[in-house]
């Protein structure tokens, strides 16, 4: 299996030196670039992208951070496998979907992916745990310095570097920040909030992006344009917005444990027995059950250390983990849905009773 070494490396998201957030899971940047005088992936023939693919893969491999890393091309992956590499936000679902002369580069730690003709010749991604946006600039910008040295670059002076979406002109930057937002949704101040943060040209999406629904209470949050600020311009911007929608889910949280606290209290306990005694698990079903664990967790209730766990099940509990992990051949959603409830399970039932003595005693 070619993505063994990916399932059993340590990660960015679950290495025990970085403290999990509240409200912040992680933050990505993501910048698109192509090689001058090259047609699109899209508009090259088949030896055009098998040349793409290969000059890309001899420039990435000069990278120290990815000399140790996985080199992966889709055709030689099966549908499994592509799916974990999509449910760790390593790729996305539009590579996943492609069978040939494509391919991803996913340094050791996981920390950076770079995908090869996908949409753009290149997507360079880097991960950082919680809200880093300035430890994850900084990796990347030296990535995009390193890679600018080997490959000529599409740029304008107009229209800064060119992508096959225009949308993505100019810096060709996206940033986002995964959040656990459960306040405001049990609160239904989510929808109000997605039309603010729209307005000011900020997107909001399901954990896997665009199109994908907000499973666990997880919405990814990220810039729109790209054309007319800087890179610094774009994640100041995006930053000031999500300093409000933290806060406002901390007060949300506050809300309800003043106005409502039984009701929510019932959940997180309703949902520590579930994943206790469950029998059958689907993904949706688990990722809500386990968002309520996490709430628990922030509230007290349990061990500071459970964060990280949920954190991770977050992940292993996603479909093409449960048939890869597992070994068997559990293509039916029923046989994945009974892993998954048995895997949570057997952690849960480990687990001391819920502490609601601590919220009594505040």
């Amino acid at each position: 299996m070619q993505i063994r070494p990916i399932l059993e490396a340590e990660t960015e998201l679950t290495d025990r030196s970085h403290a999990p957030e509240s409200v912040v899971l992680s933050t990505r940047v993501r910048l698109a670039r192509n090689i001058d005088e090259t047609p699109f992936p899209s508009r090259a023939n088949k030896s055009q992208r098998r040349e793409i693919l290969a000059r890309c893969q001899d420039a990435i491999a000069g990278l120290k951070m990815m000399q140790k890393g996985s080199v992966l091309e889709m055709q030689n992956l099966s549908d499994p496998e592509k799916q974990v590499l999509v449910e760790r936000h390593l790729i996305s679902r539009e590579l996943s979907n492609d069978k040939g002369e494509s391919g991803v580069i996913v340094s050791r730690d996981q920390s950076c992916a770079i995908m090869i003709n996908e949409e753009d010749h290149l997507r360079i991604q880097v991960l950082r745990a919680g809200y880093n946006f300035k430890g994850a600039w900084k990796v990347i910008d030296r990535i995009d310095t390193g890679l600018e040295d080997k490959l000529d670059f599409a740029f304008s002076p107009e229209w800064g570097f060119l992508t096959a979406c225009p949308t993505n002109l100019g810096t060709a930057l996206r940033a986002s920040v995964m959040l656990h937002l459960p306040g405001l949704v049990m609160a239904s101040q989510m929808e109000k909030v997605v039309r603010a943060v729209n307005q000011m040209g900020i997107a909001v999406r399901g954990l896997y992006g665009e199109g994908t629904d907000a499973s666990g209470s997880i919405f990814q949050i990220s810039n729109q344009q790209t054309l007319g600020e800087s890179e610094q311009d774009i994640i100041k911007r995006l930053t000031g917005v999500l300093d409000t929608v933290i806060e406002q889910e901390q007060n949300a949280r506050q809300k309800l444990l003043e106005n409502a606290a039984p009701k929510v209290l019932d959940k997180i306990g309703r949902a520590f027995g579930a994943l206790q005694n469950g029998h059958l698990l689907s993904s949706a079903e688990a990722m809500n059950l386990l968002s309520l664990i996490r709430l628990g967790v922030d509230f007290g209730l349990l061990p500071e250390n459970e964060r990280r766990s949920v954190d991770k099940f977050f992940m292993t509990t996603q479909p093409g983990h449960i048939q890869i992990i597992s070994q068997g051949d559990l293509e039916n959603s029923d046989q994945r849905d009974v892993e998954r409830a048995r895997v949570l399970r057997e952690h849960f039932r480990g687990l001391a009773p819920l502490d609601f003595d601590t919220l009594e005693k505040t």
